[in-house]
């Protein structure tokens, strides 16, 4: 893959945002499922490349660019918010880390067990490691799917195509799902950052902003005749990315066996630098909307090339076994938002709620997606304690995927599975006893979620 190569990626994925943004500004039925130009540059992406009809040459590499991207959305956080209340902040990752542990679990161990019980009573003795596809390509997308296939080998040369298909019709019920859910929650006044959809400003419904309506981007801290005030700002994130990268890969090293994820390094090593920053009286040349415009414009690319890299292929590749154990899994997902999360998320709980959805469906960029039509200006927070919260999230998605494979191929596949519930319902209880879950005692509460 060549530098041309790279730029010829960023120069159509851009042809097609804008395409996207007039589509948007245009086109009435778009207007009204409320999708982002990221989103419909993605499916034109998708429609129009490699993967669909072909009129677009993307390279090979196409679905790289997205883990590339998030590193740098992530590392814009420290520098896009502001801690008021460590104790706040506290309570509140936990209770972000709380809920998408609990899922992140339970989805392994249940879907193994609708596979083992259910699946292989109706269609006869599946491979063990069936059900196990459900998490793999719902919680960690294709690259997790196409890492925890590596680990049954040529014993089960058929979970590729199954754990990308999962990760495809996951990323499918994602963005489908949650407009739905977002259009539900908006009638009905749920919302925090946008109102009911009839109710929204043309220039919201169409993305293009009147001129007298129009905003600043920031005050520059810096003369364009020393650096440009954009590439300054940008400067910045992409080296706390660039170095997030290399600690991983140095980690990685380090421990072959373990894969430390480089947008959770990012966030981390970004608090570091902005805390040499305030060390140094430095922060005061930076302006926070700049940064926020980087993220922004980095979040955008993201969605685009995230949606863009869909294998459509791997779709028609299992059919009903797998169909079903889908549709169980976004059945039960689905129970979550509606009965789980309301007792977690006592603020912002839409918004907070809507990206738990995105990425326990699809990926952190499908939740990212969903997040930013309900909180098009992220002032929920949510990915702040998201983003700390997937430090310890991080670390048991490794060991699962590193070592379940191996447990299910040695006859543990009951033990694993229940393993799982078992430490799944454990959080739960712990969150209770600490606060950070307070289910509610009113069932109209619970069902008014959705």
């Amino acid at each position: 893959m060549t530098a041309w190569a790279v730029f010829t990626d960023l120069g159509f994925i851009s042809l097609l945002l804008l395409a996207g943004s007039f589509l948007r500004a245009k086109v009435k039925p778009l207007q009204l499922l409320f999708l982002p130009s990221s989103l419909i540059a993605g499916l034109l992406g998708l429609a129009l490349g490699p993967m669909g009809l072909g009129l677009i040459p993307f390279s090979d590499n196409l679905g790289t660019y997205a883990s590339i991207l998030i590193a740098i959305v992530f590392a814009a956080l420290p520098f896009t918010s502001t801690v008021t209340s460590l104790r706040s902040v506290a309570k509140r990752v936990g209770n972000m880390w709380s809920l998408s542990q609990t899922i992140t679990i339970l989805e392994w161990g249940v879907g193994l067990v609708f596979a083992l019980s259910i699946l292989n009573w109706i269609f006869g003795p599946l491979p063990d490691g069936f059900g196990l596809m459900l998490a793999a390509g719902f919680v960690g997308g294709h690259g997790t799917a196409a890492a925890v296939a590596s680990g049954f080998g040529d014993q089960w040369p058929e979970a590729l195509s199954i754990g990308m298909t999962s990760a495809t019709v996951g990323i499918v019920a994602a963005i489908v799902g949650g407009i739905i859910i977002i259009k539900l929650e908006t009638r009905r006044g749920n919302t925090d950052f946008i109102s009911s959809f009839a109710d929204l400003p043309r220039e919201l419904r169409t993305g293009i902003v009147p001129v007298e309506k129009r905003a600043s981007l920031g005050n520059s801290p810096v003369s364009s005749m020393s650096i440009d005030p954009v590439i300054y700002h940008a400067g910045v994130l992409m080296a706390v990315g660039a170095g997030a990268y290399l600690i991983s890969e140095w980690a990685n090293a380090l421990l072959p066996t373990v894969t430390l994820p480089v947008f959770s390094v990012a966030f981390i090593l970004g608090y570091l630098v902005l805390f040499v920053m305030k060390l140094f009286k430095a922060e005061q040349h930076f302006e926070k909307k700049l940064f926020e415009r980087t993220s922004g414009s980095a979040t955008d690319l993201l969605v685009a090339f995230g949606v863009a890299s869909i294998d459509p292929s791997v779709v028609i590749s299992n059919a009903v076994p797998l169909a079903l154990l889908l549709a169980f899994g976004i059945t039960a997902l689905l129970a979550a938002y509606k009965l789980l999360a309301p007792g977690f998320f006592r603020t912002h709980r839409v918004e907070q709620s809507i990206f738990t959805w995105g990425w326990s469906t699809g990926t952190v960029a499908m939740g990212i997606a969903l997040l930013r039509i309900v909180d098009p200006d992220l002032k929920s927070r949510t990915l702040d304690y998201y983003g700390i919260a997937y430090v310890p999230i991080g670390f048991v998605d490794i060991i699962i995927v590193a070592l379940a494979p191996g447990l299910i191929l040695a006859g543990y596949a009951w033990p694993f599975a229940l393993t799982a519930i078992g430490i799944g319902l454990l959080i739960l209880i712990v969150a209770r006893l600490l606060g950070w879950w307070a289910p509610s005692t009113r069932k109209e509460d619970a069902l008014a979620q959705i």
